[in-house]
């Protein structure tokens, strides 16, 4: 066989590689580990409904709800360079493994304040939050990073779209199971319980999981060292505008924080239906992902990242304006479409662009990024509405998004040129 009739055939194997729908999940150690990942989604997403339910109906206060978001993500931020080191200088089962243990016990101690009735259970619940900031700033670059030593490169974007597609099953899960047992159970100690539960099955999974051998980096601890992540990001510019875009897309335009009051005061609904407006992004992004799934790479990845932003941002911007709950519920399913075509990007480029003996500092890094567009996106959003109300802070916050994404587009003009995520693999 000719040296052309050889590139040929592996051309067409990874052709065909792309196009299977099923790719990653054909390898065993990374389909236990999505699995895994699933429970702890569904465990988080549980106690997201849960705590914004019970604050809100303690307190009657947005500001203590934006605080849900910044007493997890502090630590995370704090901690990420130290984290992301740990992940790349040890191995990286023992430490996640850790950390979600970590994960069940807090949620067990979140059940027991909300039973006991505490007269402070908000700092109570505070504290508990920030040691689930401090699980999770090293669980993120240590399950990142491992996730994809399970797999060979060939199936990279196949896997970002099936992690992707994890989470929004459990984001569609776990609130509908939040709202459903706080209407059944009349409160938030059901809620906690079960996601307590959650977390020890996906400690239970993960540990069957056979850590593959890998190159640890045998840097001593330094600033060097701690910052190397960062450096690499700051030299891959496009890394940096796809983490940067999606970032403040979900910081400014996201309104799920603020879903609480939306249902109770501006929707009047209850508890069943906040749990399917908490849902609804997830549904709308698990469609997308298996839709990706399916289709052929994208062959303008840049412009489709960019239009899924705007897009994003409109739809925030019809959801908060909206009265009417058949509309609001649409428009979060679009919201989560658009932004699982961001994720599956972003997380592509990422992990095709980064040697393995940096993924643990560079997903800590990208690990900032997407608590500073979620849990401080949700303080963010709580500051806005306690001062501005809760519409205005919402479409505010999409025309934001609108503007961020044209800014992007002229800031990183090869964004806009960037073709299909294969060009990229090394």
């Amino acid at each position: 066989m000719s040296l052309n009739d050889q590139k040929l055939k592996k051309l067409r194997e990874a052709e065909a590689t792309q196009q299977d729908a099923f790719a990653a999940l054909r390898f065993r150690d990374y389909r236990l580990f999505t699995i895994g990942r699933t429970l702890l989604f569904t465990n988080g997403q549980m106690q997201t409904v849960a705590l914004g339910w019970e604050l809100y109906d303690r307190t009657g206060s947005a500001l203590v709800l934006g605080g849900i978001g910044l007493a997890q993500v502090l630590p995370a931020i704090l901690l990420t360079l130290v984290a992301g080191h740990v992940a790349d200088k040890y191995h990286r089962k023992p430490i996640m493994l850790f950390a979600m243990l970590i994960f069940a016990l807090c949620s067990l101690g979140l059940a027991i304040i909300s039973y006991t009735r505490a007269p402070n259970a908000v700092v109570l619940i505070y504290t508990i939050l920030v040691l689930t900031g401090i699980a999770k700033a090293f669980l993120k670059p240590a399950s990142d990073a491992l996730m994809f030593q399970l797999i060979p490169v060939e199936v990279f974007t196949n896997a970002a779209t099936w992690n992707s597609s994890s989470f929004q099953i459990a984001s569609v899960v776990g609130p509908a199971l939040g709202g459903f047992a706080i209407a059944v159970l009349k409160g938030a100690t059901g809620v906690y319980l079960l996601a307590g539960f959650a977390g020890f099955l996906c400690l239970i999974l993960m540990a069957t999981i056979s850590e593959p051998k890998f190159t640890p980096s045998k840097e001593p601890i330094s600033l060097k060292a701690l910052v190397a992540g960062a450096t690499f990001v700051w030299k891959n510019q496009l890394i940096l505008a796809a983490i940067s875009l999606d970032m403040f897309a979900v910081l400014l335009g996201g309104a799920v924080a603020l879903l609480p009051i939306f249902a109770k005061d501006i929707l009047r609904v209850g508890p069943f239906e906040l749990g399917c407006l908490q849902a609804a992004p997830s549904i709308g992004a698990l469609i997308m992902a298996v839709s990706l799934a399916y289709l052929p790479p994208l062959r303008k990845a840049g412009k489709a990242l960019l239009w899924s932003v705007i897009g994003f941002g409109v739809v925030t911007i019809i959801f908060g304006l909206s009265r009417w709950y058949w509309l609001s519920l649409l428009m979060l399913a679009l919201s989560g479409a658009l932004d699982a075509i961001s994720v599956v990007i972003r997380h592509t480029l990422v992990q095709i662009r980064t040697p393995d003996n940096l993924r643990g500092r560079v997903a800590a890094i990208n690990s900032v990024f997407i608590s500073a567009s979620n849990e401080l996106g949700g303080f963010e959003s709580g500051l806005a509405a306690a001062f501005l109300g809760p519409v205005v802070a919402v479409v505010g916050g999409g025309i934001g998004t609108i503007v961020v994404a044209i800014a992007a587009a002229y800031i990183w003009p090869e964004m806009r040129k960037l073709g299909t995520l294969e060009e990229y693999k090394k």
